[in-house]
């Protein structure tokens, strides 16, 4: 039988002004929703400044069957956060802090315009935001939400002004969010201070698993007083039951949480539930590995969760139903992936040592005792990762073993080194450099990451578990490429060319990264030399000419760029006017399109077919030449093919692809290559053998990003700005000419300047110093 409508009225209105509920008849469905979330009311606790031992007992909540249990426990939970005002007078509010008119969302009314946002009265106490009927006296109070210092606030945001005509200001509580909506940005912003201010205020918010931490903390040398921590409060052991709230606090809504790339989460205290979802689910994975890179990626895009998790997995492998076995391993295991990735903050690192401890005495001689082992010295080694382990080293780490990692020399076999999480680039370097006998080189070496498109150093302090880690995603992204990227040992500086033995393993690194350096076009000569330098590169291949003997690409042998430059060029048209433009585009759909893709692909193939036509004529020449090398040694051919590189003054620069910022006025940035070596710094026009210009290192006085990708370079009392996407490793390479060589004058440094510096007018043809010198002898660097 239908109700009367006074009395639906008279029910709606009932519920709809309940206590703490949202809005007007949402009061059954924020029910439900709360009703999910009693059992977190157990895990949060609000600091009122007494900081006593905790003399509770917490025990881990369970579920109720009682619909009704569960909504006088959550009743019973509201008034004890909010002290019941009463229907008094709204002017009588004695703590009021800011009072006025709001219009709050109601059930998205603001993604649909034609429904107005209610307007109601708001009044900031130092302890809630609470929003009344009207602002007459007697006007009853329909809602509250309580401030902690979890609670936040977010910024008007100018993209919703735009599309709504409303200044936002969105309130997140433990289990409400206010949207409030002002139409002026002044109103919203002192709303928006006036509650951040009072949310400072607030002490901070303890859950009972950081007192109990505390608790531990203060008792660890009385084992009777532990034994009864523990035994007293399961929320500190294993359980097989779902978590309902994180053991740390969060704060309340979606701040600070968007991570990058693809991946999208929700707030930080639904992700630590989840994440403990995820984790219980390693006690029956047969293959963990995939389910634990996952809960390290989530960490790694949110760092706040690393101590929750820390702490989680320090709670389920307190005391399993079955110690050693294969799910509790699975926990150990995960928590070694963790201790190699993350370092938890100071109360959850002394937690969890205090832990590995209490394992290793209880368990002496077990799995679980070696795993206790690895992790504490693991700790005291991690110092944050880029990435997150890799497949592989995750399997490593899971049986406590080192990787192995391939390190490929030019002109030598490839290295394997044994690395663990904590191996830099240097430490490999350093190994490499003693084990292939190059200690007394003065020149310096480096390892490279080397792919088909890219070579760039690694730096010194860069784990090389996690360059590893980015040649895996490469790889799975890529997988045309076999190998993708690929870890080289070579050198980094040169510092003394000349007195290289010929016979040592060193020149040998020399005479490969010529040949680079050749094929890349960094070494301007004639094409009578490249075609000589082919020659002798075969000749220290194959030895003698042979019809039999293995013949390498063409591409190996000589610079691409050559044969590409003898192309005719594609032939100039005169830009068209709009009207043209516009023909143009409706008759490339039709057969005219047709006729003009035909023409494309017959021009590109009268191309292709020129190419090798040049092709097979220059390696022709280069055949020929190498058969008047007849009898040379590979010793010979290699020296030789090097003292025809060093004919180049620039030889031993690592060369640099840069853009100038030559002129204030009316012209563009010049390509150009930037030269730097171990004595002096070189400005080359490319394909030019001589230098530009050039000065030493006691002309600069600093240098620096003034950018992301822009250098900085101050010779004396001029600034020269150039663009390049290699800004770090220009900085980096000349701090270390500058450390190596011992200059007497070291340039600093600086900092980014807040604008940036201005260029004289200047030609580059006349130099970019006054009155340079003469190009001084180099014998360094590499590109």
């Amino acid at each position: 039988m239908p109700f009367p409508g006074g009395l639906w009225w008279l029910l709606c209105c009932r519920r709809g002004f309940t206590l703490l509920r949202r809005d007007y008849g949402e009061a059954e469905r924020e029910a439900d929703g709360e009703a999910e979330e009693e059992e977190e009311a157990s895990f949060e606790l609000r600091a009122h400044g007494d900081q006593g031992s905790l003399e509770v007992s917490l025990s881990q909540p369970t579920r109720s069957s009682s619909g009704s249990e569960r909504s006088l426990l959550v009743a019973e939970e509201m008034r004890s956060l909010i002290v019941d005002k009463g229907p008094g007078p709204v002017e009588d509010e004695p703590e009021a802090l800011v009072k006025g008119w709001l219009q709050r969302e109601m059930r998205g009314c603001m993604k649909t315009p034609w429904i107005r946002p209610r307007k109601y009265w708001f009044v900031l106490t130092p302890d809630s935001l609470d929003y009344y009927s009207s602002n007459e006296k007697g006007a009853r109070r329909l809602g509250s939400l309580v401030l902690t210092s979890l609670c936040s606030v977010l910024w008007p945001d100018k993209q919703l002004y735009k599309e709504t005509g409303y200044w936002s200001v969105t309130v997140f509580g433990r289990k409400h969010c206010y949207r409030l909506y002002t139409e002026h940005l002044n109103e919203a912003v002192r709303w928006v201070c006036a509650v951040q201010k009072v949310i400072d205020s607030k002490a901070p918010v303890q859950t009972p698993t950081q007192l109990l931490m505390r608790d531990v903390e203060e008792h660890r040398d009385s084992p009777e007083v532990l034994e009864q921590i523990y035994r007293c409060n399961p929320i500190l052991r294993y359980t097989s039951g779902p978590l309902y709230a994180p053991l740390l606090p969060f704060p309340y809504g979606s701040l600070d949480q968007s991570a990058p790339g693809p991946r999208s989460y929700t707030t930080l205290r639904d992700e630590a539930v989840k994440l403990f979802n995820s984790l219980q689910q390693l006690e029956s994975e047969r293959d963990p590995v995939p389910l634990m890179q996952g809960v390290l990626q989530t960490c790694l895009d949110l760092p706040p969760l690393v101590d929750e998790i820390y702490c989680q997995l320090v709670k389920q492998t307190t005391e399993p139903p079955a110690p050693g076995g294969q799910g509790d391993l699975h926990y150990w295991q995960l928590l070694t992936c963790m201790s190699c990735t993350f370092l938890p903050s100071p109360p959850v690192l002394r937690f969890l040592r205090f832990h590995l401890d209490r394992t290793e005495n209880r368990f002496p001689a077990s799995e679980m005792a070696k795993y206790a082992c690895f992790i504490r010295e693991a700790l005291g080694k991690t110092k944050g990762r880029e990435c997150v382990p890799s497949l592989e080293e995750i399997l490593v780490l899971m049986q406590r073993q080192e990787m192995i990692c391939t390190v490929h020399c030019p002109g030598a076999p490839a290295c394997s080194v044994a690395i663990s999480s904590h191996t830099t680039a240097e430490e490999v370097a350093q190994e490499l450099v003693s084990r292939l006998g190059l200690s007394q080189s003065p020149n310096l070496f480096a390892l490279y990451e080397q792919s088909r498109r890219r070579e760039q150093p690694v730096g010194s302090a860069t784990l090389l578990a996690d360059v590893l880690t980015r040649f895996e995603n490469l790889a799975g992204e890529d997988r045309e490429q076999d190998p993708p990227c690929r870890l080289c040992f070579k050198h980094y500086g040169f510092l003394d060319t000349d007195n290289v033995p010929r016979d040592s393993l060193e020149f040998a690194l020399l005479f490969e990264q010529a040949h680079e350096m050749v094929l890349r076009g960094y070494v301007p000569t004639s094409e009578e030399t490249l075609q000589t330098l082919a020659a002798l590169r075969l000749q220290s291949l194959n030895s003698d000419f042979s019809t039999h003997a293995p013949f390498p690409r063409l591409e190996e042998l000589f610079p691409p760029h050559v044969l590409h430059a003898r192309l005719p060029p594609l032939p100039h048209r005169p830009p068209k006017c709009r009207g043209a433009r516009l023909r143009a585009g409706l008759l490339a759909g039709g057969l005219w399109g047709q006729a003009l893709a035909k023409q494309r692909a017959e021009r590109d193939q009268r191309l292709r077919g020129r190419l090798r036509e040049e092709g097979a004529s220059t390696m022709a020449a280069i055949v020929e030449k190498w058969k008047l090398l007849q009898g040379m040694g590979r010793p010979e051919a290699m020296a030789a093919y090097v003292a025809l590189v060093r004919e180049w003054p620039g030889f031993g620069s690592t060369l640099f692809d840069v853009d100038l910022q030559a002129s204030p006025v009316g012209a563009g940035p010049q390509r150009l290559w930037l030269g730097i070596g171990a004595k002096a710094v070189s400005l080359y026009k490319p394909g030019e053998p001589e230098p530009l210009d050039s000065f030493c290192y006691g002309r600069i006085s600093s240098f620096g990003a003034s950018d992301s990708s822009t250098f900085r370079l101050s010779v004396e009392d001029r600034d020269l700005l150039f663009e390049t996407s290699q800004v770090d490793e220009i900085a980096q390479l000349l701090k270390t000419y500058l450390a190596s060589a011992g200059a007497q004058r070291l340039p600093r440094p600086q900092e980014p300047p807040t604008s940036a510096p201005t260029l004289e007018p200047t030609v580059l043809p006349q130099g970019l110093c006054p009155a340079p010198g003469p190009w001084p002898p180099v014998g360094s660097s590499h590109s």
